[in-house]
């Protein structure tokens, strides 16, 4: 049965239903948890989908039950690179490389990463040098001019307790205070509020996440006498026991289930008081007590027909080499094609692991395509 899911997720998946696809390889898990084929494929769909964390938790127990499943080390890879996680994604493609030489796919995708990680390398441009504003007092090897005579004459009262007054203290600025140890970021869909701590290299052992209700902890401790701590009141309500976080080489994500379906203009509670109205009549106080959230004034939609199409008169006139070059290629035959040429080139490409590609329905519409351009009848 598990094997009958899949195959009709397959399915579905060719005809770019990735949603229903998602839902028929869960439920082949869900009968069958110990099939690296099935988590493969879900990592797939998940691909499809963005939900590229959730792509690396399938590929990773795919292949944990079956090492030498190589489609799951592409997925995997391919997720890493999404989330610029290209230290990580180089080295799963080379594994991936190991198993499946041929494959030249393995190839393109090093070539990406090593891309990536020689801009990573880049030396960044020098802090300009931080200046005192006290002035440096300064010796003169000049003697000192000689007082005016006092004339006899001269009344000088109380000369010997007269006290010079106080010169005032100079105006030393305060620094700056110290920027974070590490940088936080989040970014949200309808469903989910992603948040982002850039930490390289943390040990899960330094590593403490703690989710509550409307609350988040993130405390890191490397042991060098300067944790980091991220201590919020969460802007709405989450779900705990659904929320988690995963962590990587270079940073740490942290995924909030959302309670509630609403917009969050900020991460922390603050800015849902900065929501509210200020200096309002009564009667628009009564108003706005009224007033959800989610009520709130949407911004004016987006023209994406005209986006589109600046977009297609942009690439119409952009010339493309290489790997850039194929792929537009393949957008364009794939974009003029009919519907039995789109579901032959979806077909062979994800039979075959993208080893190859037809646009000839009746030539393997009823056969499946494996892997190095051998096929086999169904």
């Amino acid at each position: 049965m598990a094997t009958e899911l899949e195959r009709k997720g397959n399915a579905l998946f060719v005809d770019e239903d990735y949603d229903a696809a998602l839902e028929c390889y869960t439920q082949g898990v869900e009968m069958d948890p110990g099939n690296a084929s099935l988590y493969a494929s879900r990592a797939a769909a998940h691909l499809k989908l963005e939900n590229f964390l959730d792509a690396i938790v399938d590929a990773n127990k795919a292949i944990e039950i079956d090492p030498s499943i190589s489609k799951a080390y592409l997925r995997k890879g391919m997720a890493c690179f999404s989330l610029e996680e290209f230290q990580t994604a180089k080295a799963t493609f080379e594994q991936g490389l190991k198993l499946d030489p041929k494959n030249s796919q393995y190839k393109t995708w090093i070539r990406k990463c090593d891309v990536e990680l020689a801009d990573e390398n880049e030396p960044s441009e020098p802090a300009p040098a931080v200046t005192s504003s006290v002035p440096t007092p300064t010796t003169s090897s000049q003697p000192a001019k000689e007082s005016p005579s006092v004339s006899p004459k001269t009344e000088v009262k109380d000369e010997e307790t007269a006290e010079a007054p106080e010169p005032s203290p100079p105006q030393v600025s305060q620094p700056p205070l110290p920027p974070p140890k590490y940088r936080h970021e989040f970014y949200q869909t309808a469903t989910q509020v992603t948040v982002t701590v850039f930490a390289k290299k943390i040990k899960a052992e330094e590593l403490k996440v703690e989710i509550g209700v409307q609350t988040l902890s993130v405390k890191i401790d490397t042991g060098d006498g300067d944790p980091y701590s991220l201590q919020l009141r969460l802007y709405g309500k989450v779900v705990p026991e659904k929320s988690r976080h995963i962590l990587m080489g270079t940073k740490i994500e942290i995924k909030l289930e959302k309670a509630e379906s609403i917009q969050w203009t900020g991460l922390d509670y603050a800015a849902r008081k900065l929501d509210q109205p200020v200096n309002v009549s009564n009667e628009t106080a009564a108003v706005s007590a009224r007033v959800f959230p989610s009520s709130r004034k949407r911004p004016e939609p987006m023209d994406w027909d005209k986006l589109e199409a600046s977009i297609k008169a942009e690439e119409k006139d952009e010339k493309l080499e290489g790997d850039a070059g194929l792929n537009k290629l393949f957008q364009q035959i794939y974009a003029n094609a009919d519907e039995d040429m789109r579901r032959a080139m979806n077909k062979s490409y994800v039979e075959s692991g993208g080893t190859t590609l037809s646009t000839d329905w009746k030539d393997v519409g009823s056969k499946f395509i494996a892997p190095h351009g051998s096929s086999k009848d169904k």
